[in-house]
């Protein structure tokens, strides 16, 4: 566990039935023309009259942006901080899921000539924040409206990098179950997968502290609870409630400490296969875990103790019964589990052990050593 640990969070976090209501108090008299970040099937779902007429009975203009696509690339992302830039708006809104809002956070720290999306790719720590931010979450899952992380594709690389950089912390989150509540259940599995894949990596990390421990532990115990409910009842209103809760928890974890091998190994089935984040998150959890069990076997018996707590006769037992109940959120959920499904064979299995390879910047954070022999039978294990 690290010794010199910090926590970096969001400035203010409105949460509860009527959270929404807040944009007025957070708009009104401070910003004249707001742009909300959001995209085409939020909009179609239905959910953005609310925050629409809120933000007119603030009195200000409102400015949107609705042509961000899911899983960005860098050069996606440049172009709509260059439409941002060009409306002269004041405030940044992001209503969505975890790529709205990551291109809102980008916007807030690169709406500026010095350098562009590219630039950060390399040196994150250029930017510096112009706009303030208000993240407005509609999946319970990415954690985005806590963390100073933003996911870009690289399309050269074959592979999602993340920009990280503490000015992108949002000022505002409005965390409101309302939000969740039209959310199919296939985008509501994967995102809540993702958020018990964050959650639980962050528990089980090399960087994992007394700040990042406290978080990550609430949003498993709120997510190994509520998530199966939350994705198949669509009037589980409180489930869903506190699946959003859960998802916002991990995204602090996040902060305070960093996701493992899970993350580093499936950012290349993004990068080059396109396939969801959250989905690809849950194909490579199970296996993951079931290779760092005896690594992290102390903190799967904290976990169980938590989140069951019923008399087990050793911490093997209790380390299993938490990768196994794992296994079944997965499967109940209906996650895709194979590669298979999305054209990936053997002969790609080289290509991709050298991508997952190269995110050594999660890969250190992984209690047990991942070799490149380790991550081409892990990916095997999917095949």
């Amino acid at each position: 566990m690290l010794e010199d640990y910090k926590l970096k969070m969001p400035g203010v976090v409105h949460g509860g039935e009527h959270a929404l209501e807040k944009i007025i108090e957070i708009i009104t008299d401070k910003y004249k023309k707001p742009a909300v970040f959001t995209d085409k099937g939020i909009e179609a779902a239905g959910i953005l009259e609310e925050p629409f007429r809120l933000i007119k009975e603030s009195g200000a203009e409102m400015y949107l942006i609705d042509e961000i696509p899911p899983e960005p690339t860098y050069e996606q992302a440049q172009k709509v901080v260059d439409s941002f830039k060009e409306s002269g708006a004041d405030f940044i809104i992001a209503i969505g899921g975890g790529s709205v809002m990551d291109i809102g956070k980008l916007s807030s720290i690169a709406a500026t000539d010095d350098y562009r999306v590219k630039d950060l790719l390399d040196n994150p720590l250029l930017g510096k924040k112009t706009v303030k931010t208000l993240m407005i979450p509609t999946t319970a899952g990415t954690g985005a409206e806590a963390t100073p992380n933003a996911i870009v594709a690289v399309p050269e690389k074959e592979l999602k990098v993340g920009i990280v950089n503490e000015e992108m912390v949002p000022d505002y989150v409005i965390l409101d179950g309302r939000m969740t509540a039209r959310l199919p259940k296939k985008i509501a599995a994967a995102t809540g997968i993702d958020a018990l894949a964050h959650a639980i990596e962050c528990y089980t990390s090399n960087k994992a502290n007394p700040f990042s421990n406290i978080f990550a532990m609430e949003a498993l115990r709120l997510i190994f609870s509520n998530i199966e409910k939350a994705c198949e009842d669509s009037s589980a209103v409180k489930e869903k409630s506190n699946m959003l809760l859960a998802a916002f928890y991990a995204g602090v974890a996040i902060t305070a400490s960093g996701t493992t091998a899970v993350h580093a190994l499936s950012y290349p089935l993004g990068g080059k296969y396109h396939i969801p984040h959250g989905v690809s998150n849950a194909m490579m959890l199970l296996p993951v875990m079931e290779f760092n069990k005896e690594a992290c076997i102390d903190e799967l018996v904290e976990i169980y103790d938590v989140v069951e707590g019923k008399e087990k006769e050793s911490k093997e037992e209790k380390a299993a019964w938490v990768i196994d109940r794992i296994g079944e959120m997965i499967k109940r959920l209906e996650i895709p589990d194979s590669l298979n499904a999305y054209g990936i064979g053997h002969e790609d299995l080289e290509e991709l052990t050298k991508a997952g390879m190269e995110v050594q910047r999660l890969l250190v954070n992984n209690k047990r050593a991942v070799t490149a022999q380790d991550a081409r039978e892990l990916y095997l294990k999917i095949m």
